[in-house]
């Protein structure tokens, strides 16, 4: 024994180790009585694992069925999901006809005695056959040479997510399987039972997701080298959108809320008021951050959660401009701040008696600065005329007028600029700073609620 296996090496080795697993099962089953071990001598004496069935004899036809045992891990970030599936195939052998009405099963290592098909799975990132306690193989040979060949794969597989409506979106993700080397001339395949071929789907449970349909289908796949087998299981995933109302939407709806008590705070509270609106602001901030972690860091769409985000900053930052622009036009207008000081401030020191006293002065004397102003132009302008129309020297008949020149396009556009200025700014022009707030605090809400009713209209009926 020694010598022959010097001689013939490790590959010899394994071929003796193979007939001598399969000469135990032979005896096995010559004692329970089912079928005889000549006739399976003989039929693996003269079978060539490296031509197919039906070799001269048009393509074999394999059957496909797949249990889904889990999917464990669906993946945003590498755009794929892990799944441990239970892969079926039937096919007939005409060289594994046998006389008896019982299948016989064999030991999974025997498979390397058998010609099976070379099925792969075209999507794969990585896959790995369980091997505890031995390779997870099953081999059964039906007495009209059908045999089943099952094994137990976790697999890696890529899935093109749309995420436009994360994460109120729908992934549809599939499981291809194509034969390697054996085109549609020499192999076919196709699912044993349609749709049902596939099995575990119902009773699955996943963490975010929830499975809405499934469905299979098969095609060709179309390589320089030929036309190949292809089946293609689909499978529909909904997103369950529960987790992240709670842990991004209403945080994110109560910060614009937050920022809205800032309308309610007197608006000689800088500090309060200030305080508010950047901290709402930098919160928001953080929250956006984090809603983007588990996302890719470079993709070219624009999610459903980044829209509700940006809407929420959108509206944090306008109640902090909110109170800049009221602020501004409180400074701008001196009678809103004569009556803001003496009704809120008519206690304080003599230091804010002051400031209204000179407040006031500084309306005095701009009052009197425009009507000298007014008196200047009336008093140029009837100078003006004077120059232009002057008496006759006889007194009795006046002078021929000049022609009149062309206007000047440049200082009419320039007039009628000015004038479109001042009544722009008319328009923006605010009486009582103070009512800002109150229009505020009506508009913010308002606004804000109709701004999620197309949001959510669009995003889950559109």
């Amino acid at each position: 024994m020694m010598a022959v296996l010097r001689s013939g090496g490790r590959v010899f080795v394994m071929l003796l180790i193979s007939r001598m697993l399969e000469n135990s099962l032979l005896s096995a089953e010559v004692k329970e009585g089912e079928i005889l071990p000549p006739t399976i001598q003989k039929l693996m004496k003269g079978y060539n694992k490296y031509l197919r069935p039906f070799f001269d004899n048009g393509p074999v036809t394999v059957g496909m069925s797949l249990d889904i045992a889990s999917i464990d891990t669906i993946s945003e970030i590498n755009m794929d999901y892990t799944a441990t599936i239970f892969l079926r195939q039937r096919w007939t052998d005409e060289r594994l006809v046998f006389e008896g009405n019982k299948s016989l099963s064999l030991d999974g290592r025997l498979v390397e005695l058998l010609w099976v098909p070379d099925t792969f799975i075209v999507d794969s990132k990585k896959s790995f056959l369980h091997d505890i306690t031995v390779e997870n193989r099953l081999i059964r040979i039906f007495p009209n040479g059908t045999v089943l060949y099952a094994l137990r794969i976790t697999t890696t597989v890529a899935c093109n997510m749309d995420l436009t409506k994360y994460p109120m979106d729908k992934q549809t993700c599939t499981l291809q399987l194509e034969s390697w080397g054996y085109n549609i001339n020499d192999v076919m395949f196709y699912w044993t039972r349609g749709n049902e071929s596939v099995s575990g789907l119902d009773t699955l449970r996943l963490a975010q997701y929830t499975v809405e349909d499934h469905y299979t289908s098969a095609s060709e796949a179309i390589y320089e080298t030929g036309h190949y087998p292809k089946l293609i299981f689909h499978f529909e995933l909904k997103r369950s959108i529960l987790y992240f109302i709670l842990e991004t939407y209403v945080p994110s709806s109560l910060l614009v809320v937050l920022s809205w008590v800032s309308f309610w705070i007197s608006q000689s509270s800088v500090p309060a008021r200030i305080c508010i609106g950047v901290t709402t602001v930098l919160t928001m901030t953080t929250l956006m951050m984090g809603a983007r972690t588990s996302l890719p860091n470079a993709n070219c769409f624009i999610k459903a959660i980044d829209v509700y985000l940006g809407i929420c900053f959108s509206f944090i930052f306008g109640a902090l401009i909110e109170y800049a622009v009221a602020h501004f036009c409180t400074l701008n207008h001196p009678d809103a701040n004569i009556v803001m000081y003496g009704h809120q401030m008519g206690g304080f020191d003599e230091e804010m008696n002051g400031m209204v006293t000179t407040i006031a002065a500084e309306n005095n004397r701009a009052k009197r600065r425009k009507e000298k102003a007014a008196v200047d132009e009336a008093a140029l302008a009837a100078t003006a005329e004077l120059v232009l129309c002057p008496s006759s020297p006889t007194g009795s008949e006046p002078k021929p007028e000049a022609p009149e020149e062309p206007p000047n396009r440049c200082l009419m556009v320039l007039v009628l600029l000015r004038k479109v200025l001042r009544k722009a700014a008319n328009c923006c022009h605010v009486e009582n700073p103070h009512l800002i707030d109150n229009y505020s605090r009506m508009t913010f809400p308002l606004s804000f609620v109709f701004v999620n009713l197309l949001y959510w209209t669009y995003y889950l009926y559109l």
